[in-house]
């Protein structure tokens, strides 16, 4: 049979044809009692196993590894909102790095009088985020990747951190004083630092003017709204963030060390450069005659590390993913099969206990063949007799001219 002629016939019987895998004729086959709701019941099995195997296999793992960090030429960025229980015109916020550049090529920072005490919405604002950074970074190792995974899905995008505007104002005199706004610094390391008194800058760096507020009294308690590098993402974690601390003493300093590590994040359709940092702080009382010298207030002092934490998805290979469900797909229909035979087989026991009569003719009834009922066909004819063959034979030489005889 040509091509031609096999694709000219009808389509379903060519795709019979080409079908490689044979077929168990319907004679052959037995069917059971239990067999139609097993068919079933391991389909749905089949289909839910095969959505939680893909599930997990788009379900990526993290990979985490280090190299050094050779993009020296990149800028920092850092996020800054604080709040100090110290007016405005008392205290100064500056901040310098290692090249000894001039502050005000990083940009400005904001000072905006305000009260120490929050009103109830800012309040509960605050606290909701005290409370839910610190639970982050107590329970931090056994949620990175979690973290990680909802920022890849959820993408980037930037996060709020401003407090509500106060809708109540207190009838008194500022008391606070709120530092806010961004820099771009040199990637190298600072120190950003609020103390009393305004400073005064040069070429080579800056001095504080205190001189002039020795007699009033400095509280150097602060609240910690914001304080982050990079981009804004959702996902990292800034541990000094909800942060809040009462100082008693006016002569007080607080210092926070911070190690600023760049943090790139690959997922299949992004690219995410952001920082991530780590703190210790120390906070200790300033007293000259007892040999513990300094400056009250707050300082800063951040580095930035020399590797990187590069941070990527990884997927199964796909050919293990497709054996996978494969095996899933053999082992229910096998199990199944297994199972199919053992309820049969147990059913078979207790119906010969119960009502042997029954069993038997269950028995029988298998047993016996299938009878298919053929008519003859029209064209059919009966076997002719001996005597008859001999005489046509006889005629068929006579016409032939043959002197050939057959004895009859």
């Amino acid at each position: 049979m040509t091509l031609r002629q096999r694709f000219s016939k009808d389509p379903l019987k060519v795709v019979r044809q080409l079908d490689a895998f044979p077929k168990v004729s319907v004679e052959c086959q037995q069917s059971s009692r239990i067999g139609g709701t097993l068919s079933i019941i391991s389909r749905a099995l089949i289909i839910y196993l095969i959505f939680n195997e893909t599930m997990y296999y788009m379900d990526s793992k993290l990979v985490f590894r280090f190299k050094p960090d050779t993009d020296m030429d990149t800028k920092l960025k850092i996020h800054i909102d604080i709040t100090v229980a110290t007016p405005c015109s008392n205290i100064g916020a500056d901040i310098l790095d290692s090249t000894n550049q001039n502050v005000f090529s990083f940009g400005l920072l904001e000072e905006q009088d305000t009260w120490w005490e929050l009103d109830l919405e800012q309040r509960t604002y605050f606290d909701y985020t005290q409370h839910l950074n610190a639970y982050l970074r107590e329970e931090y190792h056994s949620l990175n990747s979690l973290i990680f995974k909802d920022m890849l899905h959820k993408g980037s995008h930037k996060t709020a951190y401003n407090l509500p505007e106060r809708t109540i104002k207190p009838n008194k005199p500022f008391d606070a004083c709120r530092v806010h706004g961004s820099l771009t610094l040199n990637k190298v390391a600072g120190n950003f630092h609020i103390t009393g008194g305004k400073s005064i800058h040069f070429a080579s760096g800056h001095i504080h003017i205190q001189n002039f507020f020795d007699e009033v009294p400095l509280n150097f308690s602060h609240r910690i709204n914001r304080f982050s590098f990079g981009d804004s993402t959702s996902g990292i974690v800034h541990p000094l963030e909800g942060d809040e601390k009462i100082l008693t003493d006016s002569s007080t300093q607080a210092q926070y060390f911070i190690e600023v590590v760049p943090t790139d994040i690959y997922s299949f359709m992004s690219h995410v450069k952001t920082y991530q940092y780590s703190v210790k702080e120390n906070i200790r009382p300033i007293n000259h005659s007892k040999g513990a010298h300094g400056m009250p207030g707050l300082y800063f002092k951040y580095d930035v590390s020399a590797l990187k934490v590069i941070v990527r998805q990884d997927h199964e290979n796909f050919m293990h993913f497709l054996i996978r469900l494969s095996s899933v797909i053999a082992g229910i229909i096998v199990s199944v099969g297994y199972l199919n035979s053992l309820i049969q087989l147990i059913t078979d026991f207790f119906i010969s206990k119960v009502s042997p009569q029954t069993y038997q003719q269950l028995h029988n009834s298998n047993l016996n063949p299938i009878i298919v009922d053929e008519k003859p066909q029209s064209n059919w004819q009966q076997p002719q007799q001996p005597n008859n063959l001999i005489s046509n034979a006889n005629q068929m030489v006579d016409t032939n001219n043959f002197n050939f005889a057959v004895k009859q």
